[in-house]
């Protein structure tokens, strides 16, 4: 199950805590100790009942709960003073007072957004995250062409779509005609020039699956 929490996406199936897919480290209790909230949320859980869920059967000093309750505070950027997600019962224990939003599952198999880019027979399936094009052997699209620089742009996909970005390479970016002076979103069957390399961003929806491959 995924939760919004805005701005942040929590993932309960795969234990992430992400921020415009980039993912914020939380600990294993941290994270226990964030779901325990949210799904007792609004009601305020005891701080004997936290401890007895996250050290279940051990007597551990109430200090251990309460830094707990500062990492995922400072995970969500998160006031005690005035709090957006987490509220302090004073005496008693913790609330997540936080909106939630129940994300709709992806098709099994498929990440949000689908979307690869195309070169030539080649296919560079992107996930959600940030994905470096260049001419680097460890960037995750990587285009062994002389007029692109080793660190030449990044396409970041979120859940609301992907956006180009030039890293202030020599030869340039191009979406279409248009040089990428600053972050632009894409759209299915877009033109991108690399320097002097053609690309073409694809919705999977657009594609064969079947064929998806990187080199």
């Amino acid at each position: 199950m995924r939760l919004r929490l805005d701005p942040f996406t929590l993932n309960l199936d795969t234990r992430q805590l992400t921020r415009d897919s980039r993912e914020i480290h939380l600990a294993p209790k941290a994270f226990d100790l964030l779901a325990t909230l949210i799904a007792a949320r609004p009601k305020v859980v005891s701080k004997a009942v936290l401890q007895q869920e996250l050290w279940p059967d051990t007597f551990v000093a109430e200090a251990n709960l309460s830094n707990l309750v500062a990492e995922v505070r400072a995970a969500l950027d998160d006031d005690p003073r005035t709090p957006q997600f987490v509220r302090t019962a004073h005496g008693v224990g913790y609330a997540f007072c936080g909106e939630t939003v129940v994300m709709p599952e992806a098709p099994a198999g498929v990440d949000r957004p689908p979307c690869c880019l195309e070169w030539g027979r080649l296919r560079f399936p992107l996930a959600l995250g940030d994905h470096v094009i260049g001419r680097d052997p460890d960037v995750e699209v990587r285009l062994d062409a002389p007029t692109v620089s080793r660190r030449h742009a990044r396409l970041r996909v979120t859940d609301e779509g992907a956006v180009l970005e030039d890293f202030g390479s020599k030869n340039g970016t191009h979406r279409g005609d248009d040089r990428v002076t600053s972050p632009v979103r894409l759209a299915d069957g877009d033109a991108i020039r690399i320097g002097s390399v053609l690309i073409t961003f694809r919705l999977f929806e657009s594609v064969a699956s079947t064929q998806t491959q990187a080199p």
